[in-house]
């Protein structure tokens, strides 16, 4: 599973990162984030190219999963 490690990282290069793996089109996908805002930034991107996505909150970070 390809995973996108953008915590720490300011925005929009998060959402920059996560739209390459998406195009690389190898699924599922894990991003692995450090906000609120990221998260929704990512999740957003994905779900408007079709992804399901799935949001674990783990401590202060968050684990999306991205299904195809």
């Amino acid at each position: 599973m390809p995973t996108v490690d953008a915590r720490g990282l300011s925005c929009p290069e998060p959402v920059l990162r996560t739209r390459r793996a998406l195009d690389a089109g190898v699924f599922p996908i894990e991003v692995l984030l450090d906000s609120a805002t990221q998260r929704e930034n990512v999740r957003r991107t994905a779900e408007q190219v079709g992804c399901r996505v799935e949001v674990v909150e783990v401590g202060d970070e968050y684990r999306l999963t991205l299904h195809r």
